[in-house]
């Protein structure tokens, strides 16, 4: 069911006063989700970009290009990763604020749907009864 204003306002509210009171705890709770995952994202491509560097000097010691290509290529790879995860992890507080917008709208098209059923049905009524 969902919340009427009066409910969205009061625990947007309480959200506010969550943030202000103890904002380390309030982004430790909001943290588990989207900005973790890209966090962890950027982290493990700076690690793969690492590698390709490895790749890339052992095939240059070794004198093979074919392991050099294979660095590069791997270094470029995660070069894209961690610049889209990184632009992609949403700041400390939008997260939440996000997932509201989408709440609402996914809510609004429902209600429109219900809305439209229930005058459906009640036309349906009024032009069979009479």
């Amino acid at each position: 069911m969902p919340l009427s204003e009066h409910e969205q306002r009061m625990l947007e509210q309480m959200e506010r006063a969550l943030y202000a009171e103890d904002p380390k705890f309030a982004t430790a709770l909001e943290g588990s989700g989207l900005r973790t995952y890209t966090r962890r994202r950027v982290y493990q491509a700076v690690a793969g970009f690492l590698v390709g560097i490895a790749l890339l000097m052992a095939g240059m010691v070794a004198q093979q290009i074919w392991i050099s290509v294979v660095g590069f290529l791997v270094m470029l790879g995660c070069a894209v990763l961690a610049v889209t995860g990184w632009r992609k992890a949403p700041k400390p507080g939008e997260q939440a604020q996000q997932a509201r917008g989408h709440q609402a709208r996914a809510r609004r098209s429902m209600m429109d749907r219900i809305e439209a059923r229930w005058q459906r049905r009640r036309d349906e009524q009024q032009g069979g009864g009479h």
